[in-house]
């Protein structure tokens, strides 16, 4: 069988709840993100997943996805991995959307990139990486990362511009699969949350 790429999301934050861009600032999971791993990591090891033995796991190594994968029962297997970082929004780091619309009307991240940060080809070329790893992979790989690299690195896995990550919503600590269908690149599932309702 073909290897896929399990997505996690890490857990809520204060800045992803309020709607605040989070790039490289180490902001700490809040009490609901830490209950969200926890959940996630009891699905995980549960059926048909089992534990996944024998995943390779890599974290990006801001805390709030390396908790994360810690409080889902992952972190003595995980590596981490710069490359799995979040966006770099540069100046735009910590604002909200409407905040960026104020001082730059029309803008959108997956078109635009940010001023002093990284543009859409840097963010396409970490993705482009982590789905070569992925690919090169004998078996299926979990990574533990945040809300717009995970959803890059599905459009590089689909084949599409970074710009396809914009039509693709993602929640904190969802579950993503990317895999195979008719030997091409396909999405299996993509922001589940059920284990968040249970």
């Amino acid at each position: 069988m073909a290897p896929r790429i399990l997505l996690a999301r890490h857990g809520q934050t204060e800045w992803s709840l309020l709607g605040r861009h989070t790039g490289r600032t180490d902001i700490p999971l809040l009490d609901e993100g830490r209950r969200g791993a926890k959940l996630l990591g009891e699905r995980l090891h549960r059926g048909p997943w089992q534990g996944l033995p024998g995943v390779e796991v890599r974290t990006s190594p801001l805390s709030r996805a390396a908790e994360t994968c810690e409080l889902a029962g992952f972190g003595e297997r995980a590596e981490r991995w710069d490359t799995l970082m979040e966006w770099d929004y540069g100046a735009y780091e910590g604002l909200t959307p409407v905040q960026i619309q104020e001082r730059d009307p029309g803008w959108l991240l997956w078109r635009d990139g940010v001023p002093e940060g990284e543009s859409r080809a840097d963010v396409a070329a970490r993705a482009d990486e982590v789905v070569a790893w992925a690919r090169e992979a004998d078996r299926d790989v979990l990574v533990f990362a945040h809300g717009h690299i995970l959803r890059s690195i599905a459009a590089r896995w689909l084949g599409e511009d970074v710009f396809f990550g914009s039509r693709i919503k993602l929640d904190p600590t969802s579950l993503s699969v990317l895999g195979w269908q008719y030997g091409e690149p396909a999405v299996e599932r993509w922001n589940d949350t059920g284990h968040l309702e249970a």
